[in-house]
């Protein structure tokens, strides 16, 4: 009976690991395709033979990542993730603003809400990761050094997919005068950008009280959407697609790609789904947990429905 277990168990972990390189393969040839498309009219280092400013940014993303995997696997910590991740948005895109041959207005303003929001995210996330001291996605991956370097490999995809749009934009070698685009853009993603801001503190400030300990928050924003930290996420990079439309051509439009990966990514992939799966384990057979699902939106804040007693929130 042993020695079936472990031949089981060694089976499934050579699967995991077919399964882990298959994904970084995956990972890497998006990320190529993505700066080929993503380079196009755009200005390059040195001359039109050299490397294009898109291109270099997205190799750049991966390096960060790969390198910064190298320790945590030797320390099998996933502590620095996120950390690594956000500091990742904040050195390309302050690399692609110095070597910018001609920086205009819209860079300027593209790379400074890029580098706003990673340097908030980035400490926020920094800072839970310390108070909790882990984070159980990583748990069994984390002992795998090839499913360890597949995760560290799709965030390199993922930062660039995300900051496609700014990315592409500051590396174009189109120019375009700031107009109407640029102001809605910038009221779109400060709106997102405030919401996240202001659903994150609301939850931080109700987890820490020890008198809402294993309770759901339901004051402010998380009375109106289950989820309003990633509706802001979202609502802020459609606001930078709208900054850098205007000098987009060609291939460069793979920058839609951007807002509508987040948009997958959180209502479809990690994000409220992986939530949505925990807080049922944790509380699908509370009422007050049933109640608040049902008259309380998953995304979009809306007036909560009458349909029970008031309730509170799931956790991240």
């Amino acid at each position: 009976m042993e020695e079936n277990t472990v031949t089981q168990n060694t089976v499934a972990q050579k699967k995991e690991t077919t399964r882990s390189l298959v994904l970084i393969v995956i990972a890497t040839v998006l990320g190529v395709l993505l700066a080929f498309a993503g380079s196009q009219h755009g200005w390059t280092l040195g001359g039109s033979n050299n490397l294009p400013g898109f291109a270099l940014a997205v190799i750049a993303a991966f390096v960060v990542q790969w390198l910064a995997y190298i320790p945590a696997a030797i320390a099998q910590t996933d502590r620095y993730f996120d950390a690594t991740g956000a500091l990742t948005y904040i050195s390309v895109t302050i690399l692609l603003l110095v070597l910018s041959p001609g920086l205009d207005p819209r860079s300027i303003i593209l790379g400074a809400i890029v580098i706003v929001w990673a340097a908030r995210l980035g400490s926020f996330l920094f800072m839970r990761n310390r108070r909790s001291g882990r984070d159980d996605r990583f748990d069994e991956i984390k002992t795998s050094k090839i499913r360890f370097l597949g995760v560290w490999t799709v965030q390199g995809l993922w930062v660039s997919l995300t900051a496609a749009a700014a990315w592409i934009s500051i590396s174009s070698s189109e120019r375009a005068p700031l107009d109407w685009t640029t102001w809605v853009g910038l009221a779109i993603w400060a709106i997102g950008f405030s919401i996240e801001v202001t659903a994150d503190l609301q939850k931080s400030r109700f987890k820490a009280d020890p008198g809402n300990k294993g309770k759901f928050i339901q004051s402010g924003l998380w009375s109106v959407s289950r989820h309003p930290n990633y509706f802001g996420e979202i609502m802020l990079w459609v606001g930078v697609l709208v900054i850098a439309v205007p000098v987009l051509q060609g291939w460069q439009w793979i920058a839609l790609l951007s807002p509508v990966f987040v948009i997958v990514l959180l209502t479809k992939v990690s994000g409220i789904p992986l939530l949505e799966e925990k807080a049922q384990r944790k509380w699908g057979d509370d009422p007050d947990y049933q109640a608040y699902r049902a008259s309380t939106p998953a995304l979009v804040p809306m007036p909560r429905r009458r349909r029970g007693s008031p309730t509170r929130s799931d956790e991240n």
